[in-house]
């Protein structure tokens, strides 16, 4: 046997390789993405009118990482993202006497769900 003559074995392993899907995102990576929910009145309100769930997220993330992100947060329960909304946040003017500074601008992101799906942050007692 040539040492140039595959075997059906390594040419099937080959075949599979090629088709399976790589992943998109590094999974470590999206871990650290989402930073916290936002809880509040307003964000409340989109979950019950638009199935929106807001999140704090990571300057550098990106509305396809967000999306990776969920998913694989929730993947437990299925949760599905239908679409992702940005919004960058830019810090506020402070002032504590004469000094003058700002605080730090931040990312937020709307996470739209697909029909039928639900995030809850309260916990259980």
């Amino acid at each position: 046997m040539s040492p140039l003559r595959r075997t059906k074995k390594a040419e099937a392993a080959e075949v599979e390789a090629k088709t399976a899907p790589a992943p998109r995102f590094n999974a470590e990576r999206l871990m650290t993405l989402l930073l916290a929910p936002i809880v509040s009145e307003k964000a409340t309100q989109l979950a019950d009118k638009h199935n929106q769930v807001i999140f704090r997220v990571r300057p550098d993330a990106t509305k396809g990482e967000i999306k990776a992100a969920v998913e694989l947060m929730w993947k437990d329960k299925k949760v599905e993202v239908d679409s992702v909304q940005i919004v960058n946040v830019r810090g506020k003017q402070k002032r504590f006497g004469v000094y003058t500074g700002r605080r730090r601008s931040w990312k937020k992101a709307y996470v739209c769900l697909k029909k039928g799906q639900e995030i809850t942050f309260a916990q259980e007692a």
